[in-house]
């Protein structure tokens, strides 16, 4: 499983939105899009935040209209990331060491590139994704 690495398997491009975006618009883009997170990008398109579908059980427990939240509300701010040539088992062990799903992939030139999470993982180990074709990815 070493030498399967996270490019070959995460899901790119990623699906973005700015910080002041309401939150109730990124849950319909969400929705729309079937996924369960978006990054969270400033002007520049660098990475400050992600928002995932846990976070919207923090908004609907709120005492204030869901309407009023912008996605900086509830966004994680201090995101861990990984890049696409670390192996599958290193992001296994982030996902698992720090309790999350999903975990941007970056790139010091080109910021956010995709996204892995733990469906990714659960489809290569199931046979869902073929190993030879998550190897070829250099």
């Amino acid at each position: 499983m070493d030498d399967i690495f996270v490019g070959s398997l995460m899901t790119s491009p990623v699906t973005t939105v700015r910080a002041e975006t309401p939150a109730k618009e990124a849950a319909a883009q969400m929705i729309d899009e079937g996924i369960s997170s978006v990054v969270v990008v400033d002007d520049d398109d660098q990475l400050v935040g992600i928002l995932t579908s846990t976070d919207f059980v923090a908004i609907a427990a709120a005492p204030e209209s869901a309407a009023s939240f912008s996605v900086a509300d509830h966004m994680t701010s201090d995101v861990v990331t990984t890049t696409a040539g670390a192996s599958i088992e290193d992001v296994a062990d982030l996902l698992i060491g720090h309790g999350i799903h999903h975990v941007p992939v970056v790139d010091d030139a080109e910021g956010v590139v995709g996204m892995v999470t733990t469906t990714d993982l659960t489809a290569y180990l199931a046979g869902a994704v073929d190993a030879e074709s998550a190897r070829a990815w250099t």
